[in-house]
């Protein structure tokens, strides 16, 4: 057992290893990459505060294979399942409900994508993905606080677990906050990206499930490589951490090695997505979260799936499943991309923007202000800053790191 571990549990023996004792231990709970990064996001918070120690742990789930890694990188203190929940902690964070019921810790839940897009209409378990009883209250027993990131969630929140009304707070967003904050850097990003001036930037967005767009990629990305005039176009594919994850990095590039060979760059699920977002020309999507933030951008949204039945009517994706142009196999791409150009509305968009926080620019300060008060202890004396996204690697890097993958 390490002195860290032993300090977290405030035995003698390992006390007199730590170099500061009688700090606030707070657990980050990391299921899944995506929960992970969604994660990372609000630990800005605690940064330089002397009182406050932050550790990790894993609790298996079937889209956990990344999260080892990521924990490493990150380079955090980590703490087997089994261990950290035997232990007692001054709060814990967590975007996904799986065995958070065995924590001993007041726990905050957070959605871990832009709100609450999806829902289940078949099955026992019906309803909002991520509001339901089970999602909030796993084993019968409800967190310290539920973190929500519109005023409009509150109604769906009552309708699925009343119960767990009184303990959600309106906070906001802290994905919308960041892009909002480096939009005026989209030509660093296009810069950094390798992207001349006179190129445009297609970005293929894919969530995961069986409804996704990943499944029509087999037909997409080769009409990208056929149609689009090479000098002229760069295409970028983003899928989702839990396609990686399920499927295996391997099998992934392997489905997707033919057209990332001909120019289609594929960015790594640990990778930073914004900023590529916010560099977009075009944006190809589908009803997962990606596609919707990037109605902050300002670039042209067309979908390649937009599933009614698993889409939430009340959410915002079910705005932007009836604005944005739904792709089409029978007509020239190009003239698809000048068509959503040339349809495109900012107003339109914007609308649907405001519709994934009712707190914008206030994520930080309304989340800083909540983990303080659970911690019990008084927050710092500043106001918290929403750092712009720092620059993505070139395009170039992200395709030869991919090649350097063993066959």
């Amino acid at each position: 057992m390490s002195a860290l571990r032993k300090g977290t549990e405030a035995s003698a023996e390992g006390r007199e290893w730590l170099t500061l004792v009688e700090r606030k231990t707070v657990l980050v709970v990391v299921h899944t990459l995506t929960y992970g990064k969604r994660l990372v996001d609000v630990l800005s918070l605690l940064e330089a505060d002397f009182r406050v120690q932050v550790v990790f742990t894993a609790p298996p789930h079937v889209f956990g294979d990344e999260v080892p890694r990521f924990l490493q990188l990150l380079g955090g203190a980590v703490l087997p399942w089994d261990e950290a929940v035997r232990m007692t902690f001054d709060l814990a964070l967590a975007a996904g409900p799986r065995g958070v019921e065995r924590i001993s810790a007041p726990l905050i839940t957070l959605p871990h994508g832009a709100g609450y897009l999806k829902r289940l209409d078949s099955g026992p378990h019906t309803g909002v993905a991520g509001l339901r009883r089970q999602d909030l209250a796993p084993g019968g027993r409800l967190p310290a606080a539920v973190v929500v990131p519109h005023h409009a969630e509150l109604a769906v929140l009552a309708r699925h677990c009343p119960e767990a009304l009184p303990l959600a707070h309106v906070v906001g967003d802290p994905v919308h906050d960041r892009i909002a904050a480096s939009l005026p850097l989209r030509a660093d990003y296009r810069r950094a990206l390798g992207l001349a001036d006179d190129e445009k930037l297609v970005v293929v967005v894919s969530t995961w499930g069986t409804r996704s767009s990943f499944g029509r990629l087999d037909a997409l990305l080769p009409r990208l490589v056929a149609e689009l005039p090479p000098g002229r176009f760069r295409c970028v594919v983003l899928v989702h951490p839990n396609v990686w994850s399920g499927h295996g990095p391997w099998q992934v590039r392997a489905w997707l090695a033919r057209c990332a060979g001909r120019g289609v760059t594929l960015v790594p699920p640990e990778a930073d997505w914004r900023s590529v977002l916010i560099a977009a020309d075009w944006i190809i999507g589908d009803h997962g979260s990606v596609t919707l933030y990037g109605t902050l951008t300002g670039a042209p949204i067309l979908l390649a799936s937009a599933p009614e039945r698993e889409i939430n009517p009340a959410s915002p994706a079910a705005a932007l499943a009836v604005t944005a142009p739904f792709l089409s196999p029978a007509h020239p791409l190009l003239g698809q991309l000048h068509y959503a150009a040339d349809e495109y509305r900012r107003e339109e968009y914007a609308a649907i923007a405001a519709r994934i926080t009712s707190e914008p620019g206030r994520f930080n300060r309304n989340m800083r202000r909540l983990m303080y008060r659970l911690l019990c202890l008084g927050r710092p004396a500043h106001e918290p800053e929403t750092a712009a996204l720092p620059e993505p690697p070139s395009l170039t890097a992200w395709a030869r790191g991919h090649r350097e993958v063993p066959a």
